[in-house]
């Protein structure tokens, strides 16, 4: 059971990493440090589903963590 646990953590935790690296709030590299997040926009199409995925991503990578607290 406990392998089982670590081995969909990881798979979630590798997911989740590529999920938040598509998330591109801005072009170029002084965007990734604050700049460049003058403009508001609501998310459409793509981008919601993949907001979406990240948070439910994360509410699993946590229960799961908290399973294999209960396993152990």
């Amino acid at each position: 059971m406990q392998e089982a646990v670590l081995i969909s953590q990881i798979f979630i935790s590798v997911l989740l990493t590529g999920a938040i690296l598509l998330q591109s709030q801005g072009s170029g590299l002084g965007a990734a440090w604050g700049g460049g997040g003058e403009s508001y926009h609501t998310k459409r199409g793509v981008e919601r589903v993949l907001f979406t995925f990240t948070i439910v991503g994360i509410v699993l990578f946590v229960m799961l963590t908290l399973a294999s607290l209960l396993v152990s």
